[in-house]
């Protein structure tokens, strides 16, 4: 995040939203604080505490919930990382035609909406794992 905002002369005040790697909430709230992102820039593209970690696509699920209230002209910074496996970041900056395409599919919070929890002796009974007599 700090080698692309300095490659693009931005600070953390350029952008109208901010997105990291979510393996749970405190981790990208915590590397926002540091970096000098606002709570209201990183919590709109925050899940993780609605659907939990979703692993490498956390950041990308976190991208479609900003691309959902996104303004043209905003500026947003993605940031995902894994287990050793390196890091890639994102400087979007949002056109006029994402509010022309916007309605052409359910947005994030829809899908998250019509979700179906499950605790986990469920989930292991789906997946074989607990057998029940």
């Amino acid at each position: 995040a700090e080698r692309l905002m300095q490659a693009m002369d931005t600070s953390p005040s350029d952008y109208a939203y901010a997105i990291f790697h979510q393996p749970n909430t405190k981790f990208p709230l915590r590397v926002g604080k540091q970096l000098g992102f606002t709570p209201a820039q990183l919590e709109p593209g925050l899940l993780a505490p609605l659907i939990g970690n979703v692993y490498a696509g956390s950041a990308l699920v976190g991208l479609t919930a900003v691309l959902d209230i996104a303004e043209p002209g905003d500026r947003v910074l993605v940031v995902s990382f894994g287990s050793g496996a390196g890091s890639d970041a994102f400087h979007l900056c949002i056109g006029e035609h994402l509010s022309v395409c916007r309605e052409d599919a359910p947005s994030t919070q829809d899908y998250v909406q019509r979700r179906t929890e499950i605790d986990y002796a469920t989930y292991s009974r789906y997946q074989g794992k607990l057998m029940l007599e």
